[in-house]
């Protein structure tokens, strides 16, 4: 028998599609029309469930999105991408969307935000694990994520939420999360909504405390070790 090992090194490329819908506040609108302004605004990306994909109008469903729909005013950008039927959020798709918004609009890249429920509260966990240093803060609702790599995100402030009674997905997954990165010494809450089912993101959407806390988020500084560790694992 022979054994050999190998390594491929080859560059690969690939055209990429993502249908997204993007809000953006009036005084945004008008400081992106006048060449002198210098103002640059928050962005929350909202990544829906699975039960919206496939359809860019469908991924405005809940969230943010239903609330702007309903008349509502933000102040921040929204970008909602739309994840294609039958698949899963890919967080390297999502960051080239992302690269391309804040290329196109004064986006305050310090002032980033990613919240999303069920399949995007597990997308949440995962943008956030994989580019660690892109939010300011992360809000996943009834998702999940891997424990083992939370040490890449202990410095970022974290509020998930959970229904007791999820059927669809058990507190379990958002709980182990948080306690991980806290026994980590991270910055993580949660709030469990007592008798809830899975349908935990219409109260959080729906209070303005947490949008107050969202906003209130700057992109926090790496730890000088966490950051010697991501520039040779990213």
């Amino acid at each position: 028998m022979q054994e050999r090992l190998g390594r491929l090194d080859k560059s690969v490329t690939r055209t990429l599609q993502m249908d997204y819908w993007l809000y953006l506040p009036k005084e945004n609108a008008k400081s992106e029309q006048s060449k002198q302004s210098e103002q640059r605004w928050p962005m929350v990306v909202f990544l829906h469930g699975a039960g919206e994909r496939g359809d860019v109008r469908r991924a405005c469903k809940h969230g943010p999105a239903k609330r702007i729909a309903a008349g509502e005013e933000f102040p921040f950008i929204l970008l909602v991408p739309s994840c294609p039927a039958n698949e899963w959020w890919q967080p390297e798709e999502i960051e080239v969307l992302l690269q391309e918004v804040c290329a196109a609009h004064r986006v305050d890249e310090d002032r980033v935000y990613c919240t999303g429920l069920s399949m995007g509260g597990f997308g949440t966990w995962a943008m956030a694990i994989t580019y660690p240093r892109r939010f300011a803060a992360i809000a996943p609702i009834c998702g999940g994520g891997s424990p083992y790599a939370a040490d890449r995100i202990k410095h970022l402030p974290v509020w998930a939420f959970h229904g007791d009674k999820d059927p669809v997905v058990p507190l379990y997954e958002s709980q182990r999360m948080v306690d991980q990165l806290n026994a980590l010494g991270g910055n993580a809450k949660i709030t469990i909504y007592p008798d809830t089912g899975h349908d935990s993101w219409t109260a959080t959407y729906n209070n303005p405390e947490f949008w107050t806390w969202l906003l209130s988020n700057r992109r926090p500084t790496l730890p000088l070790d966490l950051h010697r560790r991501l520039d040779h694992t990213t």
